[in-house]
């Protein structure tokens, strides 16, 4: 089946893209990697629709270090994310990622800005933003927004965005002295979204713990946030074992997502302790 697209437009720069989106009468769609956004059309989940293209625009792309802030444009591919110096020393948690993301074609295509306005939430990104509290940046008709990642995903493929608003980039805090990112995930066979999995940032501040495939969207693990900072880890793996309410389907049931997820905090556990898992 082929995509039924409604027109396509290149736009030079941000303020011609955003003319463009709000030309489009609710049915433009920014096309970035495509990665998901030209999969949905050709199954025809989403027709008619005057393709923005944005990727010329080079105020979307580029990592750089601002002050005690990593900026990471939108446009930045996660192949790039896997192979930037900044990424790997201020932010290695989204350098593990990649390896999990899908196969090589994808991630030398799919944007970072994209996975995290797709809100898929059995990707690797969103959770991994929530997990480093960083902020997304956008701007649309009504100007600029900063909005911070726990509260930009509200549900399965939903987030804050409104109509005719471009996410432009994500900025982070540096990881401090001594912090700790890990990111576990089982899934069937290599390049699958995951059943289950999780991210945990160490922090001198304490524990932050978000998983992936395991609810609708993003979420901090509080309870189990709170007991791990007690050094309670069993309590941890109950608490986050308790607090979960995944989705049965035909790859895993609740009861196994669940028990994954508690597996796996184990496991990132004895990663951060430096420990065989």
């Amino acid at each position: 089946m082929k995509a039924s697209v409604g027109g396509y437009a290149r736009a030079v720069d941000l303020r011609h893209a955003l003319d463009l989106l709000a030309q489009g009468d609710g049915m433009a769609r920014v096309l970035a990697g495509g990665q998901s956004l030209v999969a949905a059309m050709n199954m025809r989940l989403s027709t008619g629709d005057l393709l923005v293209d944005i990727n010329h625009i080079a105020a979307l792309k580029g990592v750089a270090r601002e002050g005690d802030r990593l900026r990471i444009g939108a446009l930045t591919r996660h192949a790039e994310v896997a192979s930037d110096a900044l990424i790997a020393q201020h932010a290695p948690l989204l350098r593990k990622a990649t390896d999990l993301i899908a196969h090589a074609a994808i991630r030398n295509r799919g944007t970072i800005g994209g996975a995290l306005a797709h809100a898929d939430p059995a990707a690797e990104f969103p959770a991994c933003v929530l997990a480093l509290d960083a902020t997304i940046h956008v701007n649309g008709p009504d100007g600029v927004r900063d909005i911070p990642a726990a509260d930009f995903f509200t549900g399965v493929f939903e987030t804050t965005l409104r109509e005719g608003e471009i996410l432009t980039a994500l900025s982070l805090p540096v990881a401090e002295e001594g912090e700790r990112q890990v990111i576990h995930e089982l899934a069937r066979r290599s390049g699958d979204y995951a059943l289950a999995g999780l991210c945990v940032v160490r922090r001198k501040a304490g524990h932050r713990i978000v998983c992936i495939s395991v609810g609708t969207h993003p979420e901090l693990a509080t309870a189990a946030m709170d007991k791990l900072d007690g050094g309670d880890v069993a309590g941890a793996v109950a608490a986050l074992r308790d607090a979960l309410d995944p989705p049965s389907d035909t790859q895993a049931s609740a009861a196994y997502r669940r028990h994954l997820a508690g597996v796996l905090l184990e496991r990132a556990i004895a990663d951060l302790n430096g420990e065989s898992a």
